[in-house]
């Protein structure tokens, strides 16, 4: 093929679609530049490479038609321009297609890398077969969400195959489906899984980027997560999202269109800065040359530009339709809606508008806290939640007031323009953070294996360590740590709006006090199965359970208090002396314990009791009239044994109960 290529050169084609495609008998090549003053498409075919210019540019569109030319190809551009004035290009650079699908080659910061063993993009034409596979469109009052790492899952899962593990067909393996089945979760949220690069610094230090914030193709999932004999990335990442939509579980994916890996004015070109850096970044004011770094990681994304927005969208876009994931988490979400119309593009699009849409809703630049200023449509992390519940149950700065806010699903922030409580995703730990077991293990980070001497994470976790800071056998302080540990699940999944489990954190997994373990691609991040905790995993299971057979943990609309046509309110607050809440109750001196009454959504439902109690020691509750069951009591062996109860109820210290009735 190769004398094919250099014979017959470069048709004109067409400036769409962007990106390398297939149409049977040739590929079309288009690139956006809006500086370029040439562009070149070099083909590396069988250890001979090819060079040939796009003889058209439409409308800041470099295209060129190949005829003959057929999937598999690899392929990559070099862009000659200026160099000045926010101007990177450099010719002598191959630069991967920002439309990539699949990626082919290395990148060695260090060393001098062929040109035919770089970083180059390759042409696909992958058909699959999806058979009757359909979104499970799980309502979002009905979500639970479950955060989860693709490798992290089952690198060290001793029951999924050597081959597997680590992998996409790991993580539907017959035993992750079975936990997943158990734990009852509707949706997996992982952790990117676009091509991303590791950090020079990273490497240097003999460490990984394992989280994967560090993207380079948004159109291409990562191959480091494929089998080692897949004969298709793209196939494998479909055959698991067909897998889990058979089990009746959403794919939402976690997307880092804030920065890329390019990093700041020092890092590498390859792709994106040499095509077009003026447009593709947010560039210094003052300086050109540098970058606004509002992601904290040397550039940011610049979505005001249309070309850019584009790609986003066609990314988007991409992933729905071909790839049929059900949604996407958005990192450091303020950053794409600075001066852009992503969230009027997302908004109108017929596609992208029906799936589930999260932010991250702050990041480092101007104005880049914006917790409940996302719109209808979109729900978003709320660290509030996050703050307040652990301040609550480990440390004692929050008080009742806080605790009640939070489980009614946080209305003061996100109640407004028609806005539901599943505006709000709430969660007590992430990926970015100490997990479970470690908030109530570790009172402050243990972050040297990460390289910085203990600078990096943050230094305000909430946590609280019982009184030993890390491992110990002294079972006063573990049973302390399980109690806290079933008090923050169940928090969590009584609460109004939709709650995100760690991936982990149902089996007691520890980072042995790392909360920002990004870079530790080891023993350290993966779950460790034959040390989980089989029973919390059964306690975490049996909370969802329960939050699906009552309905008025899974409300559509807001808790009010008043009183429906029939008289019944939606909540009323209970003080545990036996009597509604009064005024002065909420601002009483050390007041430490709670109970909710939550009426069904429906006449003739089972109400149900919630009980609360943070103080150090057992605390009896008196009853609302009538005969009440117990649902659940985190502070006892079998917290899901069925028992009566009537005028009272022993709450054990840190401990919640539940309790139906009708």
């Amino acid at each position: 093929m190769g004398s094919l290529i250099t014979h017959a050169g470069l048709q004109e084609g067409r400036p769409w679609p962007l990106g390398a495609h297939w149409d049977g008998e040739g590929v079309n090549f288009a690139v956006f530049s809006a500086h370029a003053e040439r562009i070149e498409l070099c083909i590396f075919e069988e250890g001979n490479t090819t060079t040939l210019p796009l003889p058209r540019c439409t409308d800041q569109i470099w295209h060129g038609y190949l005829p003959g030319a057929k999937p598999g190809l690899c392929y990559a551009f070099r862009a000659y321009g200026p160099d000045t004035d926010g101007h990177r290009f450099d010719p002598q650079r191959l630069l991967v297609d920002p439309y990539s699908r699949d990626l082919a080659g290395r990148f060695d910061p260090d060393r001098f890398v062929p040109p035919e063993q770089q970083l180059k993009s390759r042409v696909v034409h992958e058909p699959f077969d999806w058979g009757n596979d359909a979104p499970p469109a799980t309502p979002w009052c009905d979500t639970v969400l479950y955060e989860i790492h693709v490798k992290g899952a089952t690198q060290a899962h001793p029951d999924v195959l050597p081959e597997q593990r680590g992998t996409y067909a790991g993580l539907t393996s017959p035993p992750m489906l079975a936990h997943l089945r158990r734990l009852g979760v509707t949706a997996v949220k992982l952790l990117p899984v676009h091509a991303f690069l590791d950090e020079k610094r990273l490497l240097h230090s003999g460490l990984k980027n394992y989280w994967g914030y560090n993207t380079l193709a948004f159109f291409a999932p990562e191959p480091r997560y494929a089998t080692a004999d897949s004969p298709s990335v793209i196939n494998e990442f479909r055959t698991m999202v067909r897998a889990l939509h058979a089990e009746g579980i959403e794919v939402i994916l976690d997307v880092v269109f804030n920065h890329t890996a390019e990093t700041d004015e020092f890092g590498p070109t390859l792709s994106f800065r040499g095509l077009d850096n003026a447009s593709y970044y947010r560039l210094r004011h003052d300086n050109p040359r540098l970058y606004e770094n509002h992601s904290g990681c040397g550039n940011t994304f610049n979505l005001a530009h249309p070309r850019v927005l584009q790609l986003v969208m066609d990314a988007l876009r991409y992933w729905v339709g071909e790839m049929h994931v059900d949604g996407f988490r958005f990192d450091l979400a303020a950053a794409l809606t600075r001066d852009s119309a992503f969230l009027a593009t997302i908004a109108q699009d017929p596609l992208l508008s029906r799936v589930k849409l999260i932010a991250e809703p702050w990041d480092l630049g101007p104005d880049g806290y914006r917790l409940g200023r996302f719109p209808p449509g979109w729900s978003e992390w709320n660290d509030r939640f996050r703050d307040d519940i652990r301040a609550f149950w480990l440390t004692g700065e929050s008080g009742i007031g806080a605790l009640a806010q939070r489980i009614s699903g946080s209305s003061e922030i996100f109640r407004h323009h028609g806005r539901s409580p599943t505006a709000g995703v709430n969660f007590i730990t992430a990926h970015d953070g100490f997990t479970l077991r470690d908030l109530v293990s570790y009172k402050h980070k243990h972050n040297h294996a990460n390289g910085e001497n203990n600078r990096d994470g943050h230094g305000h976790n909430i946590s609280c360590n019982c009184g030993v800071e890390g491992e110990t056998d002294n079972p006063a302080v573990l049973e302390r740590r399980m109690r806290l540990q079933r008090a923050l699940l169940a928090t969590l999944f009584v609460s109004q709006g939709i709650p995100m489990l760690q991936g982990g954190d149902e089996i007691g997994r520890t980072q042995s006090g790392n909360n920002n373990a990004y870079c530790q691609d080891n023993a350290l991040t993966w779950l460790d199965w034959e040390r989980a905790d089989e029973s919390l995993a059964e306690f975490c299971a049996g909370l969802i359970r329960l939050r699906q057979r009552f309905a008025q943990l899974r409300r559509r609309d807001w808790l009010t208090g008043q009183p429906d046509r029939h008289g019944q309110r939606d909540v009323v607050w209970w003080h545990l002396d036996g009597r509604e809440m009064r005024g002065d109750d909420w601002n009483a001196p050390h007041a430490e314990t709670l109970g909710a009454i939550l009426s069904p959504p429906a006449p003739g439902g089972e109400t149900l009791l919630i009980l609360f109690n943070r103080t150090a020691r057992p605390h009896t509750a008196m009853l609302p009239a009538g005969d009440w069951k117990l649902c659940c009591d985190t502070g006892t062996d079998q917290p899901f044994a069925s028992d009566a109860r009537r005028s009272h109820t022993t709450l054990a210290a840190c401990s919640v109960q539940l309790l139906s009735q009708g």
